[in-house]
């Protein structure tokens, strides 16, 4: 196997050309986020950069408290981001949503670095990708069961009332929304599993290709990751939901809505 070529500063720099044809297409069709562009871009790579930076410590110096501090900030950055994007939930949700992601991915990153892989958990060769994978795909699962949850909520305010005042349980009205939004967090994650190799080569294998793996080794590696990543996001987005509906539901059998004072 050849050995991945190194890019130096200018092949890089080059890529940002690109971006170019993106701004054209953009003034093109009248789409006034260049700004939003320019500064993603900007964020993007030097957040990467740091990311590099600290990587390279962490492996230099491999300490488990190294790896327990990142993927704590990992999994930190994932709840805060996740409950931003569904502002209005109650205290107690909140914390359902949290537990739900620390324990998903904590259990199912321990399961594939010590059961699968066979390395120490704190190994941050795998732990860190790995987990970083994880939190990533766990935080658009859960958003999206979230979101979908309290627009379906919001949307049919009346047809809950008049369940209510026919005297249907909060339970077996909500949980058709709890369903439907567990099938809205899955489905961008099963899209992607159906179209896997044919339709694109996904980023984990191909990194490992570019660095040398063996093409067979790393589709093993990526089946393994998706089954794990699919685990996670189902895990997380039907713990979140089915806990955390409950706490909508007052000592009255009363629903407050998500957002209502």
């Amino acid at each position: 196997m050849r050995e991945i070529v190194e890019l130096g500063i200018m092949q890089f720099s080059a890529v940002y050309l690109l971006l170019i044809v993106v701004v054209a297409i953009m003034k093109h069709a009248k789409i006034k986020q260049t700004k939003l562009l320019i500064v993603a871009s900007f964020r993007m790579t030097i957040q990467l950069i740091l990311a590099g930076l600290i990587l390279t410590y962490i492996f230099d110096n491999q300490n488990p408290l190294f790896t327990v501090c990142y993927l704590l900030a990992m999994i930190g950055f994932t709840i805060k981001r996740t409950l931003s994007k569904t502002p209005g939930l109650n205290k107690k949700f909140k914390i359902v949503v949290t537990a739900s992601i620390a324990f998903s991915g904590l259990s199912t990153l321990a399961f594939f670095v010590i059961g699968i892989v066979g390395q120490n958990l704190f190994n941050p060769q795998y732990a860190i990708p790995i987990a970083g994978m994880i939190m990533g795909n766990t935080m658009t699962g859960v958003t999206l069961a979230l979101k979908s949850f309290s627009d379906s909520l919001k949307s049919q305010r009346a047809k809950i009332d008049s369940l209510l005042n026919l005297g249907a349980t909060p339970q077996k009205i909500l949980l058709p929304y709890v369903n439907n939004a567990l099938e809205t967090a899955l489905l961008p994650t099963l899209n992607s599993m159906v179209g896997m190799g044919i339709v694109s080569l996904p980023g984990m294998m191909t990194g490992q290709i570019l660095s040398g793996t063996l093409p067979m080794t790393a589709i093993m590696y990526q089946i393994a990751i998706m089954i794990v990543i699919c685990t996670t996001v189902c895990l997380s987005s039907f713990s979140s939901l089915h806990f955390g509906y409950q706490t909508l539901i007052n000592s009255r059998n009363q629903i407050k809505l998500i957002g209502e004072e």
